[in-house]
This record gives structure tokens, C-alpha cells and sequence, in this order.
């Protein structure tokens, strides 16, 4: 139990009495009130009744005079008495309120926790805060991890239905590289749930905890928890990815490219999207082929078309298996790799060459990030990018803006000498 929990309770007991016991401890003030007032009147009434006795006896009064006032002042003494009150019913009561008072005392705190035993929600409430203090504890501090982490399991082995506390806990133990204990809350995670979807997802993670226990081997049980995940879901996302990085590991790229892009069909929001991507660009550069998808997504994107021609007074002087570079670079002559490079031979010139985002050479130096660019082509004598004394080269003179549509022609016209 927590400990500002039951300071809590005890606080909303107390109020609780008070309003009980109040009316109880002060309700007696009225009653005394109305019973000196009653002895009040009879004292008038008995003074008064003295004065019309000693009136009559001295003859003052007469027969018909001294019964009419004496009436009459017994009737006033009638309506100024409060009803029902005696000085044995004001005792009773008093009596009556302390056995409330007490009775209240007893037995509303033990009530109150007895009731709450039985149908409060403690458990969840510690698991809660555990889960709170894990959630804000920095990773450095992995003794204290540790520990959050036994305590929050002890809770939820007493109350096993929170879904959320398994699976903090699974991922708290990723965290610590706890792997064999991870995979023992997500199967737990996995038996809290009623779902196909959310049990495939957890029986995954428990396949993925297995997995990094044993360095990357596809075990028997890494194998076996991947195929009771995608038994519940072939498109379990967490076992796809397991068999893409064992087909990747195994130099099957393209088993690997297969598992990886089922991911990016069935889950586009993935939050790793961007890694499965880079794995499998990574994968058809091991083929030796360009991503479809980077190639469609590059010819729709900005561009820069350009026509390459030789110029007659070298034509003869090339040989045909001459290296050509085409390459497009910012026009502020920043330094850094070009925007977009492509690369051909002088036989195949005349040409025609798009230089889009897909010809690009670094993920941060793209076409598609300038407006305008300079567009150069090179016949390199040595087949190196690098200018050489020797090498035949063309430039444009203005600068070209990206997605202008229309081709611009370049002509290579001299020859570098130094």
C-alpha cells in the first residue's frame, strides 16, 4: 500500500466523521436550551400563581375572578412549554447521540477499508506509480531500473490482466538487455490479450527478445516464436523483420528485400520505416541493381535533361570507351559531392542524359534541393571523376533551373591542360 494513498484516505475519513459526528456533538446545545426555558416558565408560573393566592385570600379577587386568571394562566404556561421535552428524554438523547458518535468512530474506518480490500483498485494504482517512475528514470541509472522493474513484476504477478504493465515491463528489460526475461513478459503480454493482432504483435516482440539473447542466430526458439506470431498474423511486422535481417545475414537479398517490403505495404506509419528502407537500398546495391521504387519516385521528382554532343574538332581524337561524367553542382560553387552524377562512354554520344535524385551521391546532396544548378560533362582519359590535364570538358554558361522540363544542350569543346 502506498503510503500518500492511505494519508489520503485517512483525510477523507476524518471529514467523513466530521460530518457525522457533528450534529451529534452539537445538536445537545438546543435541547438544553428548550429545557431552561421550561423551567424558566415554571418558575413564573408558580411565582404568579402565589400572587393571585395571596390576592384572592385578601380579598382582591373574588370566586369568579381567581378561577378565570388561574385558568387562564395555566393555558399561557400550556403554550410557552416546549413539546415532548423532559429531562429524562434529554438524557436519553444525549445518550442516544454518544452511542452514534462512537458507533461511527468504529466502525466507518474499518468499513471503509475492508470495502475498498474488496472492490478498490491498489494494485493498479501501484502499478501505475511503478510505471510512472520507470518511465521517468534516465537510462544511466540501471540499478535503480533494475529495481523498478522487480517491483513492478511482483505487482503484476499478483494482478496479471494489465496489458500496459506487461508490456513496460518487456520493454524495460529490452532496455537493461535483460532478453530472456523480455521474452518472458511479452509471452505474458501475449496471455493478457484476447486479440489475434495484439497476441501476433506480442508473441513478435518475444521472437525479437529471443533473437538479440542470441546474437542474431535464428534458433529453434527464435524460429518457433516467429512462427506462432505470424500463425496468429503472416504480416506480424516485428517476425517480418526478424526473417529479413536472417535472409540479409545469410546473403539472400532478395528474400530479404521480399520480408522488408511486405513491411512498408502493411505498415507505411512503421515508426523504423526509414531503417527497412535503408535495408533494403542496401540490398539491391549488394545485387548490384537500383531500388524500383527510388528509380519511380527519382523520374517523377525535379530533374535537369541535358543533350551531350562532342565537338567536331575532337571526335577523331576520342577513343570510343573514353569515360564520360554528366554531373549537375550547386551554383554557388560550394564544395561537397555533385547534386547528381551519371555515367556513360564517348560511344555513346550523342546522348541524352536526365540527371534526377536517384543519380545523386550522398542522401544530403540531392537535385531536388536546389532551384538552379551547373551542369558539366567531362570525357576522363584516366576514368577517374577527378579533372586531369589531358581531359576533354564541357560547361554551360548559365545555370539551369531543376525541373525546367525542356532539354539544354552542352557541348564538349575543349581540352584541359593543367
Amino acid at each position: 500500500m502506498t503510503e500518500t494513498f492511505w494519508i489520503a484516505a485517512a483525510v477523507l475519513i476524518i471529514l467523513a466523521l466530521a460530518f457525522v459526528l457533528y450534529p451529534v456533538l452539537f445538536h445537545s446545545t438546543g435541547a438544553r436550551e428548550r429545557a431552561d426555558l421550561r423551567n424558566q416558565n415554571l418558575l413564573a408560573y408558580r411565582s404568579r400563581m402565589k400572587e393571585l393566592d395571596a390576592e384572592y385570600e385578601a380579598g382582591i379577587l373574588d370566586d369568579e375572578n381567581y378561577r378565570q386568571l388561574k385558568d387562564e394562566l395555566a393555558g399561557a404556561m400550556l403554550d410557552d412549554l416546549p413539546e415532548n421535552i423532559g429531562p429524562d428524554r434529554l438524557v436519553s438523547g444525549r445518550k442516544s447521540a454518544m452511542a452514534v458518535g462512537l458507533l461511527a468512530i468504529l466502525v466507518l474506518p474499518a468499513a471503509t477499508f475492508l470495502l475498498y480490500q474488496e472492490w478498490g483498485a491498489m494494485d493498479r494504482v501501484e502499478q501505475f506509480i511503478t510505471m510512472q517512475e520507470m518511465g521517468d528514470t534516465d537510462a544511466a541509472r540501471q540499478t535503480r531500473m533494475n529495481e523498478l522493474a522487480e517491483q513492478l513484476r511482483e505487482k503484476l504477478e499478483a494482478s496479471p490482466d494489465n496489458s500496459d504493465g506487461w508490456a513496460m515491463l518487456g520493454q524495460s528489460y529490452m532496455r537493461l538487455e535483460r532478453y530472456e526475461d523480455a521474452a518472458w513478459a511479452f509471452r505474458r503480454l501475449a496471455d493478457s490479450v484476447e486479440e489475434d493482432g495484439a497476441r501476433a504483435v506480442a508473441l513478435g516482440l518475444a521472437a525479437q527478445a529471443l533473437f538479440y539473447r542470441s546474437q542474431g542466430a535464428m534458433t529453434e526458439d527464435v524460429a518457433a516464436a516467429i512462427e506462432a506470431a505470424r500463425a496468429l498474423n503472416p504480416d506480424e511486422v516485428n517476425a517480418l523483420g526478424l526473417l529479413g535481417i536472417h535472409a540479409f545475414s545469410q546473403q539472400d537479398y532478395r528474400e530479404a528485400i521480399r520480408y522488408w517490403e511486405r513491411i512498408g505495404k502493411v505498415a507505411p506509419d512503421h515508426p523504423q520505416l526509414a531503417s527497412i528502407q535503408g535495408g533494403i537500398r542496401e540490398a539491391y546495391n549488394r545485387l548490384g541493381e537500383e531500388p524500383p521504387a527510388m528509380k519511380q519516385a527519382a523520374a517523377d521528382g525535379p530533374a535537369v535533361t541535358v543533350r551531350v554532343a562532342i565537338s567536331d574538332a575532337f571526335r577523331d581524337q576520342v577513343p570510343a570507351d573514353t569515360t564520360l561524367f554528366v554531373f549537375a553542382r550547386r551554383v554557388d560553387g560550394a564544395g561537397g559531392p555533385p547534386l547528381a552524377i551519371t555515367r556513360l562512354t564517348a560511344g555513346a554520344l550523342p546522348a541524352e542524359v536526365r540527371l534526377d535524385d536517384s543519380k545523386s551521391m550522398a542522401p544530403e546532396a540531392k537535385i531536388s534541393s536546389a532551384e538552379e544548378v551547373m551542369v558539366t560533362a567531362r570525357l576522363s582519359r584516366s576514368g577517374n571523376a577527378i579533372a586531369q590535364a589531358g581531359d576533354w570538358q564541357g560547361s554551360l554558361e548559365a545555370p539551369v533551373a531543376v525541373g525546367s522540363g525542356a532539354p539544354v544542350e552542352l557541348i564538349i569543346d575543349k581540352q584541359l591542360t593543367d
